[in-house]
């Protein structure tokens, strides 16, 4: 089998959650013998960086791309009011790009076009152009939600409208073209159905993201009460979140646990948040780290209180499998297989989360036996070996 793998940002470096899904199936294909090629889209956010890259993965996937400035612009994004089009979609189509798949389709044949996220279908018609491959879509989100639900918890009523009117632009195309391509991989169960109330006919299947085990070691669980939430601090729901999570819950928490501390982590913070975290008690800004894996395990308890987003929250996938404790919402959750109170604590107020953290700071058994099952959940269920097997069979077949 040959896959033709096109990514709306690098796969490499694994910075976020959408890179790591998409490189997890790479080394799954990979691992299962089946010849992959990627070509990408690069942008100022997420550049270009073969140097970062194995030799060995730029041989065996020979990756190419192309720049498109995904920058948002007020003269364009006034101009698209008056368009009909997304503007959350339009910004990621470009001809260069087109041009090299194009290019691409025209000098190698492929069994299955893989388009992973919503950002990469505006090049379905060419190429049907060029090619007779099946193409499956790889739904990371259901996108049209994350802006509902951002203007949801919106507080302005400019913001707001506009937001909910960029949800209704992206659900009308997020609509348009799930009977366009050959098959779905939804990543969440929640999103499959989701996706078929939508109006999918065509065949359909959960792919979660899945993880190597063996990068995942279990660490003993440090005694200091420290809290912590990773994330990229250039999403608007991690913004939204923390900003809530400080004002709302913290300053109470750190008023019965004086030495507890809430450490947080991610690129791209903004000045808001930087500025609130210095005038908050025992907040530590840790920015964007080195290792995000050895910042996980060497903290206690991870928090995740988003009240929008969709899809499936990968760093909780990474934290459950170091055997952490995750307090989250339940936006937070969807997608994994969590059980409140048995592998891992669900809160959705304020109150909630104030008695969650409490409890677990002055219970820290309770802290190692939820860990534990939370590790064992992702044995059992997120094993990519397992995972990436499924999604051969479903193409195949």
């Amino acid at each position: 089998m040959k896959i033709l793998q096109i990514c709306h940002k690098p796969p490499l470096p694994a910075l976020d959650g959408g890179c790591k899904a998409m490189h997890a199936l790479t080394e799954g294909f990979l691992a299962n013998d089946i010849s992959v090629k990627i070509l990408t889209i690069a942008t100022q956010k997420h550049p270009y960086q073969p140097e970062l890259f194995p030799t060995t993965y730029l041989e065996q996937t020979n990756i190419e791309h192309a720049f498109i400035d995904t920058a948002i612009k007020k003269k364009n994004a006034l101009a698209n009011l008056f368009s009909g089009k997304s503007y959350n979609i339009s910004r990621f189509y470009n001809k260069n790009f087109e041009e090299l798949i194009t290019a691409t389709l025209q000098k190698e044949k492929f069994d299955i076009i893989l388009l992973e996220s919503l950002y990469t279908t505006p090049y379905i018609a060419a190429i049907r152009k060029s090619s007779n491959a099946n193409i499956i879509y790889r739904s990371h989100n259901i996108e049209f939600e994350i802006w509902q639900r951002t203007g949801n918890q919106e507080n302005n009523a400019i913001k707001k409208k506009y937001l909910h009117f960029l949800a209704k632009r992206l659900k009308k195309y997020e609509q348009s073209i799930l009977n366009l391509v050959d098959g779905i991989a939804a990543i969440t169960k929640k999103d499959e159905e989701q996706l078929l109330a939508l109006g999918c006919k065509k065949p359909i299947t959960t792919v979660p993201f899945g993880i190597n085990l063996q990068e995942y070691q279990l660490k003993e669980i440090p005694q200091e009460k420290k809290l912590f939430h990773i994330g990229s601090m250039d999403w608007l729901p991690n913004q939204e979140a923390i900003k809530w999570f400080l004002n709302e819950v913290w300053t109470a928490v750190v008023a019965k646990e004086p030495n507890a501390t809430f450490h947080i982590a991610g690129k791209n913070m903004p000045e808001e948040i930087i500025n609130l975290a210095v005038s908050t008690q025992g907040v530590v800004n840790e920015g964007e780290v080195e290792n995000a894996n050895d910042f996980i395990r060497n903290n206690n308890i991870m928090v995740v209180p988003l009240f929008s987003g969709s899809g499936m929250r990968i760093k909780i996938i990474e934290a459950m499998a170091m055997g952490k404790l995750v307090i989250g919402t339940s936006v937070a959750f969807e997608g994994i297989a969590v059980q409140h109170n048995k592998n891992g604590i669900i809160a959705n107020t304020s109150n909630e989360f104030k008695e969650a953290i409490l409890m677990c700071l002055q219970h820290p058994e309770v802290v190692i036996n939820i860990g534990q099952k939370a590790r064992k959940t992702i044995e059992e269920q997120y094993n990519n070996t397992v995972i990436v097997k499924h999604l051969i069979n479903f193409i195949a077949n």
